[in-house]
């Protein structure tokens, strides 16, 4: 019986390690490599979407928004250790080291660096994660030209139902109730365009804004047919309320557009 017990938990663990295989080699086809990165020696990994390097850097992942971990006084969501985790693992694997391609914005307004990581064959991490389902794609202007494959990523986990994707992440305009970062669903209402950008108005309390200075990155005219659609949105929400002066006729909530992958028409 201990012999049967010990021959179990072997296939077990062979198992486990091939299934781990296979969806590495999955997600490594997403992204184009990027080899001959210079390696970098990481101190720390700080969550599933920051590193801390040995010469003082920190470094903010581009493409991937991980759960946040606990701080503040607020428990952790689900998954955050296991994306901290994953990425320490991915890290460790690669001799402690990263290599790095900077954004076209190089810093974030925390003075962190924004770059892409890569393992020392070339491979993306932000996909191996997203694939793993152990975080949400977010992208920016400009555009860091991986906004294709880390899209595919996240899918490929979404179909599987893999990590967060476990259960239905998206909310309503009507089930919101703090402001940061939401992936919600809703029917477009109205479309309109000012000096302050345009506006997309959902059916609830949430508004949709593209800034004037990144219109030129959207298709305006397929915005502004937008209305009746069923959409996803994602990216960090704001309490307009908190602000002080909220009119009676304005949303809540306000969810800024920062890249045209950030919304998806579902019907």
């Amino acid at each position: 019986m201990v012999v049967q017990a010990t021959l179990l938990k072997k296939a077990s663990l062979v198992g486990a390690f091939f299934v781990s295989v296979c969806l590495q080699s999955a997600a490594w086809a997403f992204c184009p490599l990027q080899p001959e990165l210079q390696a970098l020696r990481v101190a720390k990994v700080v969550d599933g979407d920051t590193l801390r390097l040995a010469d003082g850097r920190s470094v903010r992942l581009i493409g991937i928004n991980a759960p946040e971990r606990a701080r503040d006084g607020r428990p952790a969501e689900p998954f955050a250790e296991a994306a901290q985790r994953r990425l320490q693992a991915l890290v460790a694997a690669n001799d402690g080291r990263v290599g790095l391609r900077v954004g076209v914005k190089p810093r974030d307004h925390y003075g962190r660096t924004l770059a892409h990581a890569y393992d020392g064959s070339g491979r993306n991490l932000e996909a191996q994660l997203l694939a793993e389902g152990l975080g949400f794609r977010v992208a920016f202007e400009p555009a860091s030209g991986l906004e294709t494959c880390q899209r595919e990523a996240e899918a490929e986990a979404r179909a599987r139902q893999l990590g967060l994707w476990q259960q239905a992440q998206w909310l309503s305009p009507f089930d919101l109730r703090r402001g940061g970062f939401a992936l919600v669903r809703g029917r477009i209402e109205t479309v309109q365009r000012n000096r302050g950008g345009l506006w997309l108005e959902m059916d609830g309390p949430l508004v949709l804004r593209v800034e004037p200075k990144l219109l030129r990155h959207f298709d305006a005219a397929a915005l502004q047919r937008l209305v009746g659609r069923e959409v996803e949105a994602r990216g960090w929400v704001i309490d307009r309320s908190r602000r002080g002066g909220l009119q009676a006729d304005q949303a809540r909530w306000l969810l800024p557009l920062t890249h045209a992958a950030m919304l998806e028409v579902l019907r």
